[in-house]
């Protein structure tokens, strides 16, 4: 009956991460941007904590899922409405992996183990959050940190280390060791910056 839970649960997610209309190509193949997103985070967390149980599968597959439907763009440009965003983005996702699990037919007690770590809460003292937030700084760090600093030319590079920090902040020593061993594809552009800032 899990397995049967687990699958369906995992083909919802993905189903909802599919109806992205933001396209991104990886490896000559062209993916939905948040199941490409979804994939990356799951290929990760088995590189980093292949003994994780379902729940944190689940939850790292749903980490960003059906983001596009609360763009950025909807909130005020400036530090307030980003943070406005980002806690109700949280909810979004929490809320929609919530749905989606109770149509796999998994338990009350299931659900809100996986929301909670979706919905980011008690980062540093819930161990579930603390390992979603760790697969997802190193996502980023491998996959997106790249095109991220395209985006931004106009940033120095004490900016760069300022966003490098927080993101390394938000991770475990756990992760921070995963980085420092070699485990993770820093892009060539920015190995030495981020060995600066995490270093300093």
């Amino acid at each position: 009956m899990t397995r049967q839970c687990f699958d369906k649960a995992k083909a919802l997610i993905d189903a909802a991460n599919c109806e992205d209309p933001n396209r991104e190509i990886s490896e000559g193949k062209d993916w939905p941007k948040e199941l490409l997103y979804s994939r990356r985070m799951s290929d990760m967390l088995e590189r980093y904590a292949p003994d994780a149980d379902d729940a944190i599968k689940l939850a790292v597959s749903a980490q960003h899922i059906q983001r596009w439907k609360s763009p950025r763009s909807d909130y005020p440009m400036d530090r307030k409405g980003y943070h406005q965003w980002r806690a109700e983005l949280n909810k979004f996702h929490a809320d929609t992996v919530a749905d989606l699990l109770a149509k796999a037919g998994y338990e009350n007690t299931f659900i809100a183990r996986v929301t909670q770590a979706v919905g980011k809460k008690s980062l540093k003292t819930n161990p579930d959050t603390q390992l979603l937030e760790d697969v997802a700084g190193l996502v980023f760090l491998e996959h997106y940190l790249l095109d991220f600093a395209g985006e931004h030319p106009e940033y120095d590079e004490q900016k760069w280390l300022d966003i490098i920090r927080r993101i390394w902040n938000k991770m475990s020593a756990q992760a921070h060791q995963f980085v420092l061993a070699g485990h993770i594809r820093l892009p060539d552009s920015l190995a030495a910056l981020i060995k600066q800032a995490v270093s300093e």
